[in-house]
């Protein structure tokens, strides 16, 4: 039924490609206006139910103590070197007039007054945190409201004062803050450039035609104008996380060509046997389409998934991702036939490149001897025959070493520390980069990470002064702050400062002594209660909550994709040696991005400047995507070995030509892939940087390692039994088609029924 359909679809499309054509401009323009008309910013509420940082944060809420809100600061230091606030009138007031200039700015709320606390006395200033002990920094830290009614207008605006008070001032001055992370541009626009130009080069390579480059990157971009433009309407609806338009615009990219290759080869082959143009882009979205609508409702069902961790941003972003990924389908199996018609018979015909590298190839038959010429088509994947089957003659030494290999990529994740990087791992050009490293050499490093301690009394006068006892007290806190205190609840926030940085593992030890051991201590066993927030705090329990979280998750992902394997394919092992694989490959992406990240290896060659823990969220995010990804590259490859074994009934020749029929267009999706996804990795970002690193690192492995070595090298060894299945199951399966993927016949394309 589905063949049908898709078949019905891509030849109505192709015979009227300017009403369909005119139809998606309609729709990019309407996602456009909506976007404009009722779209919202994206933000990131770090926070999950039941976790102790949210009941902070509720507590914080209470009190309005302003510490809910959107933060900056500022920080300063005497371009003279021998000055120092302390007794340095010209830098104190110049630091005087930078303070009441920032006040002046639009929605600020307040600002700490470090020269006022001088001139009660350096001690204060210094007690206060606003002035380090050698009298070398100040921090005037900036309070707005929440990012609701906040805008890029803001940041620019404090961005613009800072940069005409560096010419005025005698100080140095840079600034950070949760402001800067909200509404600092993402620098993902220059990389999906870099993407689209890598992807449209091997494209040419690949077709030798201009003409057939363009039609997977222009549908490529309609469906990217459509698929984000109605991300940012959902973002006016709810909160959609900042990297979800980025990571939206690398899958969508990647899967959106990759999807494209699979019909546009196919539509090519057609093309050749002399069918017309119509006919032959309707059969190719009958065959090549039904495994990109296979694979993107796997990626769109694993992503969606993320559910189970119950951490509503993971959940919303994971959405966003996915009408990405749908639109990215749609226009595959509509859009793409369109093109296509409109194209006509010129796809048919080779370009220069392609008719340069037909010589080379009929010149290097001649000379190594006397033979017949090879049909079209069957020169590039006769190299490729001749690999799988070497690989198919010695399967025990290829298997054993290439499952080495990953096992061996896989064990730094032994090592695997998840957290978030801050200002630190930016780099130095990055004004947020300067103030982080002038906060820490001045007040220690602890300080760009602070701790809030929301308490709720409940009419125990003595819990406060206990609180700020016990806290300071602890061998893990550097300084507390004077404590705030709402006269209408009663509720008291303290902002505690780690001896350690937000990124070390020491301040996670530290947050999880405060929560067992310090405040209980401090509130005893009265109506009383104390939890710890601040972004730190949020940031580590969603973190813990995923890493929970991840093997149910993951089982789940693993069990569907057995189950719908067993399901097309009407076996056991061959869907368990599927999970196995792409569990393997995952492993090794993951083990990769430790080992760049967490111990540096290599970190320079993607401008990483210091190492970084795995953001909290991104293990899973990534296994999600992954896993449907590389269901889309099996389910292409076995619909061939399957078919193949079906016609001849011998295990080993369908093998070799299942893999080899497949393996040029499998090899140039997952370069597309690769090329634009590292072309994400090179972005000043380090989250972007790992979402770029570890999809182009497990793609590159699925694609070459699994799919070229591993999966001949386990299926011939295990011979007939790859196609076993017990004859009780197979009863109780419902029938289907076997074959998503069928090789072209000179009739329309049917679903192949295979029963046991």
């Amino acid at each position: 039924m589905l063949s049908k359909a898709l078949l019905r679809l891509g030849a109505g499309a192709a015979r009227h490609p300017w009403r369909v054509i005119a139809a998606w401009l309609i729709a990019a323009t309407l996602a456009v206006l909506a976007a404009v008309a009722f779209g919202g910013r994206t933000a990131d509420s770090m926070t999950a139910p039941g976790l102790d940082s949210g009941r902070a944060a509720e507590l914080i809420e209470r009190a309005g103590s302003g510490q809910e809100g959107m933060t900056a600061q500022v920080v300063v230091t005497p371009l003279d070197d021998g000055a120092t606030f302390l007794d340095d009138d010209s830098a104190r007031t110049a630091l005087t007039r930078l303070r009441a200039e920032v006040k002046r700015l639009p929605h600020v709320l307040g600002a700490s007054d470090p020269a006022g606390a001088l001139d009660a006395g350096g001690d204060t200033a210094v007690r206060g945190g606003l002035v380090s002990a050698d009298g070398r920094t100040a921090v005037v830290r900036v309070q707005y409201p929440d990012q609701s009614r906040l805008s890029a207008e803001d940041l620019d605006a404090l961005v613009e004062l800072g940069d005409r008070l560096r010419a005025e001032l005698p100080l140095r001055i840079e600034m950070g803050g949760s402001l800067f992370y909200a509404f600092s541009d993402p620098d993902g626009g220059a990389s999906e450039l870099i993407g689209l130009l890598a992807a449209a080069a091997i494209l040419f390579l690949a077709f030798g035609s201009l003409v057939a480059a363009a039609l997977p990157i222009g549908m490529a971009v309609f469906g990217l104008t459509v698929g984000v433009a109605t991300m940012t309407v959902l973002a006016g609806v709810t909160e959609v996380p900042t990297f979800a338009p980025v990571l939206g615009s690398m899958v969508g990219l990647g899967v959106g060509i990759d999807y494209a290759l699979f019909v546009l080869a196919r539509h090519r082959e057609y093309l050749a046997r002399g069918l017309d143009p119509h006919e032959a882009a309707g059969r190719a979205v009958a065959t090549a389409g039904r495994p990109v609508v296979f694979a993107g409702g796997t990626v769109v069902v694993s992503i969606l998934g993320m559910a189970v961790a119950n951490v509503p941003f993971m959940t919303v972003g994971g959405l966003a991702v996915s009408i990405v990924v749908l639109t990215m389908v749609l226009a595959s199996v509509t859009l793409l036939p369109a093109f296509l018609g409109a194209a006509g018979p010129r796809l048919a015909r080779a370009g220069r490149i392609g008719r340069i590298g037909r010589a080379l190839r009929a010149g290097r038959s001649g000379r190594l001897g006397r033979r017949r010429a090879p049909a079209a088509g069957a020169a590039p994947a006769a190299g490729w025959r001749r690999w799988i089957g070497h690989v198919s003659r010695h399967p025990v030494p290829y298997a054993v070493g290439a499952a080495g290999l990953l096992l061996t990529a896989t064990l730094p994740v032994l090592g695997l520390s998840v957290g978030l990087p801050d200002d630190g791992s930016l780099p130095h050009s990055r004004t947020e980069r300067r103030a982080y490293d002038l906060v820490a050499e001045g007040f220690g490093p602890g300080t760009n990470g602070p701790l809030v301690v929301a308490a709720d009394p409940a009419g125990d006068p003595g819990v406060v002064d206990r609180l700020v006892a016990t806290v300071t007290a602890d061998p893990g806190i550097a300084s507390v702050a004077p404590a705030r205190i709402d006269r209408a609840t009663g509720v008291a926030t303290l902002v505690v400062f780690p001896t350690t940085s937000p990124q070390d593992k020491a301040t996670a030890d530290t947050l999880s002594r405060l929560r067992t051991e310090v405040l209980p201590a401090a509130i005893g066993h009265g109506q009383a209660r104390a939890h710890v927030g601040g972004a730190a705090a949020s940031l580590s329990d969603v973190g813990q909550r995923t890493s929970e979280r991840l093997p149910v998750f993951v089982a789940a992902v693993l069990a569907m994709s057995f189950l719908l394997l067993m399901l097309v394919f009407r076996s056991i092992l061959v869907p368990l040696k599927a999970v196995l694989l792409n569990l393997l490959s995952i492993g090794a992406a993951y083990g990769v991005m430790v080992a760049v990240f967490q111990w540096g290896w290599g970190g320079a060659l993607i401008g990483l400047e210091a190492t970084v823990p795995i953001v909290s969220f991104i293990p899973m995010f990534l296994f999600a995507i992954l896993f449907g990804l590389s269901m889309d590259y099996e389910v292409f490859l076995l619909s061939r070995v399957r078919e193949e074994y079906v016609r001849t009934g011998d295990n080993g020749t369908a093998i070799v030509e299942g893999v080899a029929g497949t393996a040029r267009i499998i090899t140039s999706a997952a370069l597309i892939m690769v090329a634009v996804f590292l072309s994400f990795a090179v972005t000043e970002d380090p989250s972007t940087k790992m979402f770029g690193l570890g999809l182009a690192t497990a793609i590159l492995i699925d694609a070459t390692v699994v799919r070229m070595v591993l999966v001949p090298a386990t299926m011939t060894l295990l011979g007939r039994a790859n196609w076993w299945l017990p004859g009780w199951l197979d009863r109780l399966l419902p029938r289907g088609p076997v074959s998503t993927d069928a090789e072209p016949t000179g009739e329309a394309p049917r679903p192949r029924l295979v029963d046991r």
